[in-house]
């Protein structure tokens, strides 16, 4: 079972009091975009194995958003950070590469 630290509330949560909300830190498109744009927009996701950054609404606590660092591998969180955060903190890219040295945000 996954645990979660809620960067809002501070509570420790198990993850079936979360829900999860998919990949984080997508870009969105503006009315000017193509509908090629629009269409991954909409569609397509990344689902790597590895390190990835998703979102979690914490459902049964606070109410609010949330971004983790999680390694879809080993099921590893290296951290998790308020959902206004526009990438990822400088801590939690250190807590990744402290442990995968060779990994790359890309």
């Amino acid at each position: 079972m996954l645990r979660f630290k809620c960067p809002v509330c501070n509570a420790v949560a198990d993850e079936t009091e979360l829900s999860p909300g998919g990949e984080a830190h997508i870009e969105r498109m503006g009315p000017g975009s193509s509908d090629d744009a629009f269409y991954k927009y909409l569609f397509e996701r990344k689902n790597p194995l590895g390190i990835h950054f998703e979102r979690w609404f914490h459902a049964y606590g606070c109410g609010k958003w949330f971004h983790a660092a999680r390694c879809t591998k080993t099921m590893e969180i290296f951290g998790t950070y308020k959902a206004q955060e526009i990438k990822p903190p400088k801590h939690i890219i250190d807590a990744i590469t402290k442990k995968r040295p060779n990994w790359k945000n890309e």
